[in-house]
């Protein structure tokens, strides 16, 4: 009885062609004798191939699935009879040999059934806000999987120069092509890696889409009379003006200072009033002289 091609590959009868390339894919990696030392993985790979061969083709798939040959099992299916329509098709626009054309034909659908695509590389690069600001060059060194590297002969480690440009954001990929993993066949493709940016974790701001937020302590007098203070910013430190009579949470807004994009971000400044501790009977008498002359009950509208 011959084999059932769409049980060879794991797929239904109505399967659609990208289906069909997926599971061979997917199955050719995992029994391809190179990757594969188990003692059937020839005969299996061998299997995929044929059945592959034929699906794939849509002339030979209508003939695997003529309904003559259903009847019968497909035992007298024999797919030679594409080989022979592609003979006289090239024969009559080349004047080829019967030898030639079929050695051509066989060796090229071997040569490309054994290419097999190298596998990606999926990899989480970690840069600070201000590297995503400025744009930055990383050394990395890419971890190699340990069934690539005994394929190849690589070291366990890929080192590359990666260039991340400014504007970078969290979750956003870059891909490198052809760095991946190394192909397996003749004129086979590498694969790619994917680089996916992380930001990490800063030590003054927090990060929401493209703006920046600052929590900046103030104490009570700058906050009542209004202050210049410096701040730090991506692009450095700058003056801001703390208007009087600020609020414990309110916040002020520098245009354009946050992370570049089309639309630079912004960046917010989260005001925190910080009182400083009593520890001399002076600083107490202060603040007994402000409670007797200031008219003002923080909790007026509790109740």
């Amino acid at each position: 009885m011959a084999q059932d091609y769409y049980k060879v590959l794991g797929v239904s009868p109505d399967a659609s062609e990208k289906d069909i390339k997926l599971a061979y894919r997917k199955l050719a990696r995992k029994y391809h004798p190179d990757l594969n030392k188990a003692s059937d993985s020839g005969k299996k790979f061998q299997d995929l191939q044929e059945a592959y061969n034929v699906l794939k083709d849509p002339e030979k798939r209508a003939a695997y699935d003529h309904p003559k040959n259903k009847a019968r099992g497909n035992d007298h299916f024999d797919n030679s009879h594409a080989a022979h329509r592609y003979w006289s098709r090239e024969q009559q626009n080349r004047g080829d040999s019967t030898d030639d054309i079929f050695r051509t034909f066989f060796e090229e659908s071997f040569d490309k059934q054994r290419s097999i695509r190298g596998e990606d590389y999926h990899f989480i690069v970690k840069i600070s806000l201000e590297e995503a600001y400025h744009g930055v060059i990383k050394r990395l060194k890419i971890p190699i999987p340990q069934q690539a590297k005994s394929i190849s002969g690589q070291s366990n480690l890929n080192e590359l120069e990666v260039n991340i440009p400014a504007g970078a954001k969290s979750g956003q990929q870059l891909r490198l092509k052809g760095k991946g993993g190394q192909g397996i066949g003749i004129e086979a493709e590498n694969g790619d890696l994917f680089l996916e940016v992380d930001f990490l974790k800063h030590k003054l701001f927090s990060v929401e889409g493209n703006d920046i937020y600052l929590t900046l302590p103030v104490a009570p007098w700058e906050a009542v009379l209004g202050a210049n203070i410096v701040i730090p910013t991506l692009s450095g430190n700058i003056d801001l003006k703390i208007p009087p009579n600020s609020q414990g949470g309110q916040k002020l807004r520098l245009k354009g200072r946050g992370l570049k994009s089309a639309i630079n971000g912004d960046q917010y400044i989260d005001l925190k009033i910080v009182f400083p501790p009593v520890t001399t009977d002076s600083a107490k008498a202060l603040y007994q002289k402000i409670a007797a002359e200031t008219v003002f009950n923080p909790r007026d509208k509790l109740i």
